[in-house]
């Protein structure tokens, strides 16, 4: 597909334009209406393809509801596990806890890890199936409140009794850029994992306690544009961090539900590097 229109479809995605200017755009770029609509199942999530783990998988414990006052999700812990295991927070898109990320719980869970899928739109009623509804309800979060929400979640992992004490995040697109934020604001995170996702400000760098492991698609103008500038804040504090940088793969690449965006080899590497580096770090 031409990069344009997966550039375009990320401005869109990412609130840069309005459902009605995207299909203009889109028609215009592809040629007519008909082009366009054959386009939008390739560049749109299919969530009949989400399921890479079953939802009643019998190697799993799965519940949802709150792991805390107020903080609501998806729960997945391995059956029959011998001992404690790492915890990981996993934060989801700008489209709230869709099939897709209960799927990357679950497949977290399997990895050997007590994992939550946590719903940021759980105080506004939950993350409906209609994704531009997600998106518009999204947008309306304060980031302060975002923080908070991470907290509680962090802290009910950390505390959960078939965890090691400790427990690393990790995030995707929206979800990276709330894992870099948590970083920030919360000493207790073990380890931080962010796909794609936005930075934390350079100033806001020397409060970071937690090793960082940061996910780039090399495609993704957007989001690498403030990499730089990060990069040397961490660097010029001392902070352990690894950047990976995914030749070739755009934005969103670890998201097997999208034709258009998914790159099974970018994402099986840094899915590899990610299970390792929890593991080291919140094992």
């Amino acid at each position: 597909m031409d990069q344009k229109i997966i550039t375009l479809f990320d401005t869109y995605t990412h609130g840069g334009m309005s459902r009605r200017a995207f299909l203009d755009r889109l028609t215009l770029m592809a040629g007519s209406a008909a082009a366009a609509s054959a386009l939008l199942p390739v560049l749109e999530n299919n969530y009949a393809q989400a399921a890479m783990v079953a939802e009643d998988d019998p190697r799993l414990t799965i519940s949802e509801g709150e792991i805390a006052p107020g903080i609501k999700g998806l729960l997945a812990v391995p059956k029959d596990a011998a001992g404690k295991l790492p915890a990981v927070l996993v934060i989801h898109e700008n489209r709230g806890l869709n099939p897709h990320i209960k799927d990357v719980t679950r497949r977290m869970a399997l990895e050997g890890f007590v994992a939550f899928g946590a719903d940021y739109l759980a105080p506004a009623g939950g993350t409906p199936a209609d994704e531009e509804q997600a998106r518009e309800m999204i947008g309306t979060l304060k980031p302060e409140d975002i923080t908070a929400y991470s907290q509680g979640a962090l802290k009910a992992l950390i505390a959960h009794p078939q965890g090691t004490g400790k427990a690393g995040a990790m995030g995707f697109c929206w979800g990276g850029g709330a894992v870099n934020a948590l970083a920030v604001a919360d000493p207790s995170l073990a380890a931080g994992v962010a796909y794609y996702g936005r930075q934390a400000p350079a100033a806001d760098v020397a409060k970071i306690a937690a090793p960082l492991m940061l996910h780039y698609a090399s495609l993704d103008e957007r989001v690498n544009a403030g990499i730089a500038e990060y990069e040397a804040a961490l660097k010029a504090a001392n902070k352990t961090y690894e950047l990976h940088m995914y030749e070739g793969a755009n934005h969103a690449f670890n998201n097997d539900t999208n034709a258009a965006r998914y790159n099974k080899e970018a994402a099986d590497l840094a899915w590899g590097r990610t299970v390792a580096f929890l593991k080291k770090h919140a094992g």
